[in-house]
């Protein structure tokens, strides 16, 4: 149970930024940098450091911008479900739960709180700051929820799947109220 707490609060963390995850994770192998996480394994660690820190870069300062935002959650929503599975299977390897399991739900969280937040930055036009703020210390402290406390990592990522559930009635309501005063 732990072991999927944890998967989910790293997928989750993929859903709210795809390379401050992959880089945290990386830098907490130590000295051998992506060599336990798939796919990325297979990748020279120079160049997944050299593009991983410049990619975060953008997100963390590309993200306070409107132009910014629009950029970043083109390419997110292209390549979260698949961060997000391999952020499950990076962290969720001692598991008996089959590898396709834990790939299909943490790209289908990561998914699913990657359109949540480009539903609000449409709703809102555009995110306020203090939300790029939140993603970015929600982003990281999942990832390291997710070694050091599962429990916590995997409860905050289930409040987050409610909050996506939440947010996609509301947005129904919106549209429907929106519909019927014409």
């Amino acid at each position: 149970m732990v072991e999927i707490l944890a998967m989910l609060s790293a997928s989750a963390a993929a859903g709210l930024r795809i390379g401050i995850p992959l880089l945290i994770i990386g830098l907490l192998q130590g000295s051998n940098l992506w060599s336990q996480t798939p796919i990325l394994s297979h990748i020279s660690p120079k160049i997944l450091l050299c593009l991983l820190t410049s990619w975060s870069l953008l997100e963390f300062f590309g993200s306070k911008k409107l132009l910014g935002q629009r950029v970043i959650q083109v390419v997110e929503l292209l390549l979260s479900p698949l961060v997000g599975a391999i952020m499950g299977l990076a962290v969720a390897s001692a598991t008996d739960t089959p590898d396709w399991l834990i790939a299909l739900t943490g790209g289908l969280l990561a998914l699913v709180l990657q359109l949540v937040q480009i539903g609000w930055f449409y709703r809102l036009r555009g995110l306020p700051l203090w939300a790029a703020f939140l993603q970015d210390t929600l982003c990281i402290a999942l990832v390291l929820f997710a070694f050091d406390a599962p429990w916590q990592g995997g409860i905050i990522a289930l409040v987050l799947l409610w909050f996506a559930v939440r947010s996609a009635k509301q947005w129904y309501d919106w549209r429907y109220q929106k519909n019927n005063i014409y």
